[in-house]
């Protein structure tokens, strides 16, 4: 086989990457910047308990709902037109969201910014991947593109309780606006056109048909999180896996499928999204924990809670780039597995905490957080190099809706995994303490005295009971991705790609 140069990418392309952690970054702190918002809101626009909610969820079934469909019309539009369509979407909708007069209008203002926000992540990820041709310049911008996209959301609601301290609550969505300008400015002179040259009619019928498979699932497994196993979450499921079944069926037997089959041909690909959708699983299934235990177990508010939920990011900030070297020079298979069992180290200090065990938490969330961010960036590099390059935004977007799953999954699993146990332990509670520690503390408010110190301490105690218990599941699961990845992967030669590159090595599954 014919050998090419891999054009190595100078200043020009590295100051678009940076112009292109902008949208991400944005999107990712969008998640959370409502944590501190949420009162002057209620204050505001009298929401009910439905609205508020809504207010929460709108934006993130948006995103997680378009992600396939933006990813395919990328391929076919254009990556950089459909950002900067995108950029233009989000900065509107930011702006209808600050000055939002009711609360169906601030709802519907978030449904915008979810739709914006699923042209913007594969657009970014996509342009990652053809912007940098050689590999271990992808895989260092792919590396701190992971590590963006985990701080971004660690960032948001930081920033948001810190921008509420002098401005009104619609301030907290007005900072993406001169970012958004800046976007549309910048990415037209730094950023070339990239798209699928011979992309087929697109695929109208499977818009509604993978929404109809994602977000009935992401709602149910939020739902079970939240409230358990009950008949409408399970029923959202079962019907998303019947949709689901039916959009996969006419995405194998189309030659226009949003999601190609040819995005499958290089084995690394479907590896990548499956070891991806584990990382969000035990990354989103930690956080459950660890944020309720700095508010409700050691009583932090929420400022201080997100200030100190900062730290592990540090070590997220150093793991990606780490990894990606580490990967270079011993291989993805060796490091990928070392990111996992590292995962389950950070579990395993979770699992030793107390009650009063703050550096020992932070320990773990740092560790923890470190060993998955690697995962991630690794296997993002992985699934997007064994992928056609005119497929990157479809191979992006697949990617995003995995992560998608696996953190409802994480929450709704984990979640209710330390949530039997916590009932289990306060069998004998009133239900107000039972039910969460949020309404053990409400009630030990109201017992008052020794005796309300003790419903609380014994519903702390039940918590962290629980958080160890889902502990103990999240590393076993850790330890046999750890398995897996080192023992059935393997390298081989990547898909079929329009760049003109070096005939590549990705990591693929072995038979």
């Amino acid at each position: 086989m014919t050998n090419f140069a891999a054009r190595r990418a100078g200043r020009r392309e590295w100051t678009a990457f940076t112009v292109l952690l902008l949208p991400l970054l944005l999107v990712s702190m969008d998640v959370s910047v409502l944590y501190f918002a949420i009162p002057s809101i209620t204050r505001e626009l009298d929401p009910t308990a439905t609205q508020q909610l809504w207010i929460f969820d709108s934006y993130a079934f948006a995103l997680a709902g378009l992600l396939i469909t933006m990813g395919s019309l990328g391929d076919r539009i254009g990556r950089r037109k459909l950002l900067l369509i995108g950029a233009a979407a989000f900065g509107l909708a930011s702006v209808g969201a600050a000055y939002a007069t009711s609360a169906e209008m601030l709802i519907a203002a978030r449904v915008l910014l979810g739709v914006g926000g699923a042209t913007l992540m594969p657009s970014t990820l996509g342009l990652v991947r053809n912007l940098f041709q050689d590999d271990k310049q992808r895989g260092q911008a792919i590396g701190i593109w992971s590590g963006a996209m985990a701080g971004g959301i660690a960032l948001g609601s930081v920033m948001s309780g810190l921008i509420l301290d002098h401005f009104w609550w619609g301030s907290v969505f007005l900072v993406n606006v001169p970012a958004m300008l800046l976007l549309l400015a910048l990415v037209p002179v730094l950023v070339p056109e990239f798209k699928d040259p011979a992309p087929g009619r697109f695929d109208l019928l499977g818009v509604p048909l993978s929404m109809a498979a994602v977000l009935p699932v992401v709602y149910g497994l939020k739902e079970i999180a939240a409230e358990g196993f009950a008949p409408v979450p399970l029923g959202c499921l079962a019907a998303g896996l019947v949709f689901g079944a039916v959009f996969v069926r006419r995405q194998l037997t189309r030659d226009d499928a949003m999601i190609g089959r040819d995005l499958f041909r290089g084995r690394g690909f479907a590896a990548g999204v499956a070891f991806n959708t584990i990382a969000a699983f035990v990354m989103m299934g930690s956080a459950y924990f660890t944020t309720q235990y700095l508010q409700s177990v050691l009583g932090m508010g929420t400022l201080e809670a997100a200030l100190w939920s900062l730290a592990p990011s540090l070590a997220v900030g150093a793991a990606a780039p780490a990894s990606t070297a580490l990967g270079q020079k011993y291989g993805r298979p060796v490091v990928i597995a070392g990111g996992f069992a590292t995962g389950a180290a950070g579990f395993t200090l979770l699992a030793l905490t107390g009650t009063d065990s703050l550096w020992l938490l932070l320990a773990g969330a740092a560790v923890l957080a470190g060993g998955i961010v690697a995962v991630m960036s690794l296997v993002s590099d992985m699934a997007l190099s064994s992928a056609p390059a005119e497929k990157a935004g479809s191979a992006a977007s697949v990617l995003e809706t995995g992560s998608e799953f696996g953190g409802a999954l994480g929450m709704a699993l984990l979640g209710s995994l330390g949530t039997a146990v916590y009932r289990s332990d306060l069998a004998d509670a009133q239900p107000a303490v039972r039910e969460t520690l949020g309404g053990a503390a409400a009630a030990a408010r109201q017992i008052g005295g020794r005796a309300g110190e003790g419903v609380l301490a014994a519903a702390r105690e039940a918590f962290v009971h629980g958080m160890h218990t889902a502990s103990y599941g999240a590393i076993a699961l850790l330890l046999v991705a750890a398995v897996i990845a080192a023992t059935r992967v393997r390298r081989t030669g990547a898909a079929p790609t329009a760049d003109p590159g070096p005939d590549q090595t990705t990591v693929a599954l072995a038979n």
